[in-house]
């Protein structure tokens, strides 16, 4: 009588699917940092929902930046004052009257820490009163809102006769002639940042997390490469070292368009509308490329040294005029920034994988 051997690998015809269905376990592939699919929305919330949204970016743009540049007024702007007890005082009246508010005198030792102050942006302009020949002297570099605020000095009477004369020591350059082109050119690359991050996902939404970092890296080197060759030296409008800006503006790419990424990947489809109130909205109203911090309402101003645009702004400023005012600490944040989003997406992925490995085990 012959036998018959039924092996795992040929099951008998006859055994029903059910009876080998426990042969096969559930291998899970390659994870992705995708956000979950979700299906698309139908009936009154496929019509409501986009007109909500867009409304939402569009007020909120309307209302930060008409809160922070409708009526912009200084608040205790630092000035630098080397004269005698009696000339600060009388030049901190002529201050107050000029602009109440506006100011905040600081004292120094002598005319050179003085400059020293004004050409690192430790102050915005100072006030030297030696050897009975008063003066006023300011950086045209921090752009026309400051130059307005300090040139009616040059008005103002010294004693009975002379006039204050007021010196532009560090002056825009002359492709910048309104000090605009560090805050147009941040714009724009905050601008692409926030897009990289949108459209990435929605043309490649598989791509793994070792992907994704490579394409975001290579966007901020192409962005920071072209913007720098577009603003530094096609027009010349930012002055100061080449390698230096591509640096700093290629950072600030980086940062934008990972945080970006990172709100996505963390809330799905709400992180664009994260994304454009707080990286191109906020971020850019607090940048201070229009307007110097001190001019920005007190619920901005602490933002300006945290966000991407402000800290990059900072540090461009600070290549192109300052001596490096802010470079540091323009690196630091903006570093932390990119290591933020970047940890945040390797650990949801690793919980993703982690979650999917259990879920195959029990089947």
């Amino acid at each position: 009588m012959d036998t018959v051997i039924i092996t795992d690998a040929q099951p008998p015809a006859d055994e029903p699917p059910s009876h080998h269905r426990h042969r096969h376990r559930h291998v899970p592939g390659p994870q992705t940092d995708a956000p979950p699919a979700r299906a698309g929305l139908t009936g009154p919330k496929a019509v409501i929902t986009p007109v909500i949204t867009v409304l939402v970016v569009g007020l909120s743009f309307v209302s930060v930046f008409l809160a922070a540049f409708h009526t912009p007024t200084a608040h205790r702007l630092p000035v630098a004052v080397v004269a005698s007890d009696h000339s600060a005082a009388l030049f901190d009246v002529r201050l107050q009257r000029i602009a109440p508010e506006a100011f905040q005198v600081d004292r120094y030792p002598d005319a050179a820490s003085a400059r020293h102050a004004v050409e690192h942006r430790e102050a915005y302009a100072a006030y030297l009163s030696e050897g009975g020949k008063p003066k006023v002297v300011y950086a045209g570099a921090n752009g026309p809102a400051v130059s307005a605020l300090l040139t009616p000095l040059a008005s103002v009477p010294h004693g009975e006769s002379h006039k204050i004369p007021v010196v532009d020591i560090l002056p825009l350059s002359s492709g910048d002639s309104r000090g605009l082109s560090v805050f147009y050119a941040s714009f724009g690359l905050i601008l692409a940042g926030f897009l990289f991050g949108q459209l990435t996902y929605q043309v490649a939404p598989r791509l793994s997390f070792n992907q994704r970092v490579l394409s975001i890296g290579l966007f901020a080197v192409l962005g920071g490469l072209a913007t720098t060759l577009i603003a530094s030296t096609a027009f010349g409008a930012i002055p100061g070292s080449f390698f230096g800006i591509f640096g700093v503006v290629t950072l600030m790419a980086g940062a934008v368009a990972a945080a970006t990424v990172a709100l996505i990947r963390v809330f799905g489809p709400a992180g664009v509308l994260l994304g454009s109130i707080f990286m191109l909205i906020i971020g850019n109203a607090t940048s201070g490329g229009v307007l110097p911090p001190y001019f920005l309402p007190g619920w901005l101003e602490p933002l300006t040294s945290v966000m991407p645009a402000g800290v990059g702004v900072r540090a461009m400023d600070g290549i192109a005029y300052f001596h490096h005012d802010g470079l540091t600490r323009g690196i630091v944040i903006l570093c932390s920034w990119i290591v933020a989003s970047v940890g945040t997406m390797f650990l949801l992925d690793r919980i993703a994988a982690t979650s999917g490995i259990v879920h195959a085990a029990t089947r």
